[in-house]
């Protein structure tokens, strides 16, 4: 077992690499893989076991293909997102709008994506008895004979057949196919090499481990046809935490992070004690108080996890060979979780800013409303303001300027309203009004007037 050289410490890779021992032990896994990452760049692995079993040559680390499986979902999520942003649908389409042949009504993108629509887990035809899946005509009609068997937005119900029926959307309103999509839109621009919809070498054996018996049975390897978009992705290591640095800092000429941003918002919550819920094609997951994203995967001889903390830009993730591995959720962001709390990354030094606008000037300091004292400052040449009670992780309000006197609330508190200015005669401010809120100089009921 050998390890790519890390930047943390003897101590934490020592810990991490115990865990993930540990990890491969509980889930008798013939190879595991290990790993934490930050802003995309693996900063430690472990591999753990043997890659193929006939074949003790095959590799295995950080470039070993595994089947990753479901976590396809987050680039089908994020092909339809573009789509979205470059106008050719609404999240609140209709898949009957999309594909007319479809015979289920008022089933929304936004549902599909988010495992709300109510319609049934899997593609008709008992696929994981048969092992077949349907080809993009029995895709279709297979679609129209399904059961809706929730009602939309009652409770969460995750369905593969929906994430089939999303690359279908992906085909036509691109002008090909699923596959030419991903590799145009997202593998080939993020160069995401070893990221493909079939094993390409060096990758691990798949593998079943009955119960009562420690003898590994190889499992076949499944095409998945046209419901490739659902889960069909095999991939690296060192691929899937570039994909993630991406969705935790994303290129905007691939990918706004407003949107992104967006499929981190809570559609649903899936558990009953509020600790799972699901954005837009991302699983959210809040452990010790803190929210990871990401996804997990299940093949025969595939399980993978991949969980990423935003605010640190912090992924821990763990790809293994056995039909019934334990627990990739839990496993990767406890690795991603113990080198953020064991081995955080040193904070940025203050920097000085170099400009201050003169219209900022009148505004900074402190300021009342409903009699809660605010803090207005300027960083980096923008306005920002803050709950002065506020805990020190929130973050500030950023404004941008839109014309005279008016500003507009770019990130954190009141997001998307107005700051509008109010002036005496003599030009000086007297108050302005943030989300139609009054805010003066000094702390004042309701009925008293501004000064």
């Amino acid at each position: 077992m050998t390890q790519t050289p890390s930047p943390l410490s003897d101590s934490t890779t020592r810990a991490l690499t115990a865990r993930a021992i540990e990890a491969q032990r509980a889930s008798r896994t013939p190879a595991l893989v290990a790993g934490v990452g930050r802003h995309g760049r693996l900063v430690w692995d472990a591999p753990v076991g043997q890659a193929d079993l006939a074949d003790p040559s095959v590799p295995l680390g950080p470039d070993t293909q595994f089947l990753v499986a479901s976590n396809t979902k987050t680039f089908t999520a994020v092909l339809i997102m573009q789509l979205r942003d470059e106008g050719k649908l609404s999240l609140d389409d209709t898949l009957d709008t999309l594909v007319p042949e479809t015979t289920h009504r008022q089933v929304t993108v936004r549902e599909m994506l988010s495992h709300i629509s109510g319609m049934q887990r899997e593609p008709v035809g008992d696929v994981w008895d048969t092992l077949e899946f349907p080809d993009r005509e029995g895709l279709i009609t297979g679609w129209n004979d399904a059961e809706r068997v929730g009602r939309p937005h009652n409770r969460w119900h995750y369905s593969n057949l929906c994430y089939a029926l999303l690359g279908e959307v992906v085909a036509r309103l691109d002008g090909g196919s699923w596959e030419s999509s991903l590799q145009r839109r997202l593998l080939d621009p993020l160069e995401l090499r070893r990221t493909t919809l079939s094993l390409t070498a060096p990758h691990v054996g798949l593998y079943y481990v009955p119960p009562f018996s420690d003898v590994p049975i190889e499992e076949p390897v499944l095409a998945k046809n046209t419901t490739a978009s659902a889960g069909a992705l095999a991939s690296t290591l060192t691929d899937m935490v570039r994909w993630h640095g991406f969705l935790l800092d994303p290129d905007d000429e691939i990918l706004s992070p407003d949107t992104v941003e967006e499929m981190r918002q809570p559609q649903i919550v899936c558990d009953p004690g509020w600790n799972t819920a699901w954005g837009l094609g991302l699983e959210l997951e809040r452990r010790d108080g803190r929210i990871w994203f990401g996804h997990t995967g299940g093949m025969p001889g595939g399980i993978t996890g991949f969980f990423s903390e935003p605010e640190s830009g912090t992924t821990g993730a763990v790809l293994m060979n056995n039909s019934i591995s334990l627990d990739p959720a839990g496993t990767a962001i406890k690795l991603g979780a113990y080198a953020l709390d064991n081995d955080p990354e040193l904070p940025e030094p203050w920097t000085p800013g170099t400009v201050e606008p003169e219209e900022l000037k009148p505004l900074v300091g402190q300021w009342f409303s409903e009699g809660a004292e605010f803090t207005f400052a300027v960083k980096d040449g923008k306005l920002t303001g803050r709950l002065a009670a506020a805990p020190a992780t929130a973050p500030d309000s950023v404004f941008e300027r839109e014309s005279d006197d008016i500003y507009r609330t770019v990130s954190g508190r009141e997001r998307g309203e107005r700051l509008v200015i109010r002036r005496r005669d003599d030009g000086s401010v007297r108050q302005f009004n943030w989300a139609t809120y009054r805010f003066t100089r000094e702390p004042l009921g309701f009925g008293q007037p501004t000064p």
